[in-house]
């Protein structure tokens, strides 16, 4: 696999933050910082599957944004409710 070289600037603290959590898993910073990058974006694409087939059942029982937010609240307010 090809390797690009990129430049990144940082705080000095967060660089810190980053170089101490490298050291203590045995990591390079590059390493630590491939995989960080590699988590938010497996992050961001499950989330967004999440959307996606939350807007396909709403689609496909004809719910509007409204009707969602009307389950949500009611949804909290029995939960809140003594029982």
């Amino acid at each position: 696999m090809r390797t690009t070289t990129v430049n990144i600037s940082f705080q000095e603290s967060l660089l810190r933050d980053i170089d101490q959590v490298a050291r203590m898993e045995s990591r390079s910073r590059s390493e630590f910082l491939r995989e960080a990058a590699r988590a938010y974006i497996q992050r961001k694409q499950r989330w967004a599957n999440v959307f996606a087939l939350g807007q396909l059942v709403a689609d496909s029982k004809g719910l509007t944004p409204e009707d969602v937010t009307k389950e949500i609240k009611a949804y909290r307010k029995s939960k809140a409710s003594p029982q």
